[in-house]
């Protein structure tokens, strides 16, 4: 990879952010050294690592990648026979237990999701659990050697604490005397040179004899060791040597045990570091919102609303990029300050960062390729680094480029043949586009020059672009318009900033004509393009509201006929049950008489034969008698008129008479056509409406999400409670809210207890500290 491109691109500052994600100084190497990859599997494999990682920081949050430590040192001096040190073999042990610990957290991902990149790196890390074990119990979190690391050891320390027990013991004794407190300076037990000493006052120096190990700065107090007690601090000291020797053997015996495990060490060393590298990429990408890019080997750009990740995003504008298939080469004209040069550094940026491994900071669906080598000649004079502005400096930096450039290659200019002669500049830049375009290889390249404005129309594979220039806030959107050139904005800024009129026009005479009509054509072209997005957005918002009614309706009408067939379906075990329970009295009736002729013979009065068909009457089942579906002939049917459908028993109103016999009725949120003789006059529109109603709007025909209920007596509360969950089922909610108060509680139990009984109420529960409490009722509506 072309390593000027890289600098200019400023690539250098994607590894030091991305070093913030580093866990570990294994991770925080690995991103020091990032390169983009020329290699398309290496890529693809790169990219589905990263989003492996994303996925797995989805679904935990986290990744448990504590306590581990760059070994490799460690490991070498041990595999040599050197002796490592307490703190080196606590982080060996550290990075051994974090190796165990992150193998056990992928197991129980990997159960769940397929990973497998992931999958196999953990199935070869191996980390020595023996070697944490043996460290672990002979050294502690601290890095101190422990009693318990062998028997001499713990032996020994045990004659250090006596010996120095009883020296204290003795120091004690003679510093608690009488006659020794005006000697002290102080009364207390000190140490000097790894001895127990105390501190006597230099006109005292010969009272305690001994040795004297030190003395204050002003020589006023000498820190002695007393005669009586140089014996025991000399088997104490003794003690202290021998345990640094049974230390040191420890040391030397877990060096040795860790140099036999040296493979396996190497390995889990080389694992955790590639998975602290993926992980910090997906943290990455995640702090920038970024996504995986699709990638392939066609030299194919597609970057949808594409952000530069240096621009902050309350300020930076999105875009949508293509480049490679249509076009392989876009020409962006139009004046400075712009944002041609954002999108140039985009386009690189975001290439380099993909053939990285890294995602990037565009919405899904955008796709990257796999370059052999990306240049850019980039002088950006706002930039923070040392720009290239000057003719001479682009022509060297443009020479190096058509020594490599080919069809592998993406090559980006920034105002190119800037510098020098207006008319040479041009040619010069065409000529250039040429060259590197016939090559094969993708370019964007930036231009103040008009005359390259009709060179999009020209190539075949070439196509214009332009940065969208706001002439009424006198300010660029940074929005790319991609096959509409750049247009001059001199004259239309000038105006707005004061400029007379006169000056203008006379500014205008100088201009050739053809310039005028292309400055116009380009500016229709910019109208055009926005009244045509803007269109686009309004369509698409209607498209979502005509989607969302269309799945409605087809909600309604399912529900409808769910209902519809659950009716008849009761309607017909409801009359089976009665028919056999009239079967039943009449076979009971039946019998009965035959009892009595049987007994009585000719005896059976008249009453007994008369209530015993009383009783078959009652018998046979009850049907009620449907009601014709007619009008009354003294009911007249207007638009806007309440009407109540009587197949279906539900209110609506009238829009609209289709025919003489058939009217259009709205009913909830389904309209349909009915009969005239199925519907039933409820309420009639006021006389003074002569216009017909085409839709029926208002508070009495919208059905709420909440009914209030507070204030109402229980009867008329059921009453409107049983006509809402009417029109909330045939509106189609699946959840509502009853307020119905806490009061005294009477209203409430009424209210449930209905509920309870109702056939198309799923579940019903009090709303949350937030919703009301106890004072309301929330209902799951089947």
């Amino acid at each position: 990879m072309n390593e000027r491109a890289l600098e200019t691109l400023e690539f250098n500052k994607i590894r030091n952010q991305l070093i913030k994600y580093a866990a570990s100084e294994l991770g925080k190497r690995m991103a020091e050294t990032l390169m983009p990859s020329t290699d398309f599997p290496v890529v693809v494999r790169l990219q589905e690592e990263t989003d492996e990682a994303t996925t797995i920081l989805r679904l935990k949050g986290h990744i448990p990648l504590a306590g581990i430590f760059d070994i490799t040192p460690s490991i070498k001096r041990a595999e040599i026979g050197g002796m490592l040190n307490a703190q080196e073999l606590v982080e060996i042990a550290s990075t051994i237990r974090s190796g165990k610990q992150l193998k056990k957290f992928f197991s129980a991902i990997l159960e769940e999701k397929d990973l497998p990149i992931l999958s196999e790196l953990t199935n070869d890390m191996n980390p020595p659990h023996e070697l944490e074990r043996i460290i672990s119990n002979a050294i502690n979190e601290n890095g101190e050697i422990l009693d318990s690391a062998s028997i001499p050891l713990r032996t020994i320390r045990q004659q250090i604490r006596n010996f120095e027990s009883r020296v204290r013991e003795k120091l004690e004794s003679i510093i608690r005397s009488n006659s020794a407190q005006k000697m002290l300076s102080d009364a207390v037990i000190t140490i000097r040179n790894d001895r127990l000493v105390i501190p006597v006052k230099q006109e005292y120096r010969s009272h305690f004899g001994g040795m004297v190990h030190d003395q204050s700065a002003s020589g006023q107090t000498l820190f002695i060791e007393p005669q009586s007690v140089m014996q025991l601090n000399n088997d104490l000291h003794q003690s202290r040597m021998k345990e640094q020797i049974e230390m040191e053997r420890i040391l030397t015996e877990l060096s040795n045990e860790t140099g036999n495990y040296s493979n396996e060490l190497r390995q889990l060393v080389s694992i955790l570091q590639q998975i602290d590298f993926i992980f910090m990429k997906a943290k990455f990408g995640a702090s920038m919102k970024a996504t995986k890019p699709k990638v392939n080997d066609d030299g194919y750009i597609k970057l949808n609303k594409a952000r530069h990740p240096f621009i902050a995003p309350d300020e930076v504008v999105p875009n949508d990029i293509v480049l490679g298939k249509d076009f392989t080469t876009i020409v962006i004209t139009g004046p400075n300050t712009g944002g041609k040069t954002v999108t140039l550094k985009t386009v690189g940026l975001l290439t380099l960062m993909a053939q990285a491994g890294l995602q990037i900071p565009a919405q899904d669906g955008s796709e990257i390729a796999v370059f052999a080598s990306v240049f850019a000649d980039i002088g950006d004079e706002q930039s923070i680094e040392q720009s290239l502005s000057t003719f001479s400096s682009h022509m060297v930096n443009i020479v190096d480029i058509l020594k490599s450039v080919d069809h592998q290659s993406l090559v980006l200019f920034d105002e190119l043949g800037a510098g020098t002669d207006p008319q040479e500049g041009a040619a010069l830049a065409m000529a250039l586009l040429d060259e590197v375009h016939n090559r094969g290889a993708r370019v964007i390249a930036t231009t103040h020059y008009p005359e390259l404005k009709a060179y999009g129309y020209n190539r075949a594979g070439v196509t214009n672009a332009s940065v969208e220039f706001n002439v009424e806030t006198l300010s660029p959107t940074y929005r790319l318009l991609i096959g509409v050139p750049g247009r001059s904005n001199a004259f239309e800024i000038s105006k707005r900033l004061g400029l007379p009129n006169e000056i203008i026009e006379r500014a205008k005479s100088h201009i050739h004509s053809e310039t005028n009509k292309v400055d116009q054509m380009i500016a229709s072209l910019e109208t055009s393009r926005r009244e045509a997005e803007e269109e686009e957005k309004e369509a698409k918002e209607y498209l979502k509201l005509a989607e969302k009614l269309h799945r409605d309706l087809q909600q309604a009408i399912m529900e409808y006929y769910e209902q519809k067939d659950e009716l008849i379906n009761k309607a017909k075990r409801e009359a089976k049950a009665i028919i056999k329970k009239a079967e039943f009295e009449a076979e009971e009736v039946i019998k009965e008489l035959r009892q009595m002729q049987f007994e009585k013979v000719a005896q059976i009065k008249e009453h007994e034969l008369i209530e015993a068909k009383k009783r078959l009457q009652e018998a046979a089942p009850q049907v009620e008698e449907q009601k014709q579906l007619q009008r009354k002939q003294k009911q007249k049917l207007r638009p806007g008129d309440e009407v109540k459908v009587l197949t279906f028993g539900q209110k609506g109103n009238l829009l609209d008479k289709i025919s003489d016999d058939e009217w259009l009725v709205q009913v909830g949120i389904l309209k349909m056509n009915v009969k005239e003789a199925d519907l039933e006059l409820i309420k009639s529109t006021p006389t003074i409406e002569k216009k017909p109603i085409t839709t029926v709007k208002g508070k009495e025909y919208h059905v709420s999400l909440e009914l209030d209920l507070r204030g109402e007596r229980y009867e008329d509360a059921i009453v409107k409670l049983e006509k809402y969950l009417d029109d909330a089922l045939l509106a189609g909610y699946p959840r509502v809210s009853i307020i119905h108060g806490k009061g005294t509680g009477a209203l409430r139990t009424g209210v449930q207890q209905y509920l309870k009984n109702h056939r198309h109420i799923k579940s019903y529960h009090y709303g949350h500290a937030n919703e009301g409490g106890i004072g309301v009722t929330i209902v799951e509506l089947k």
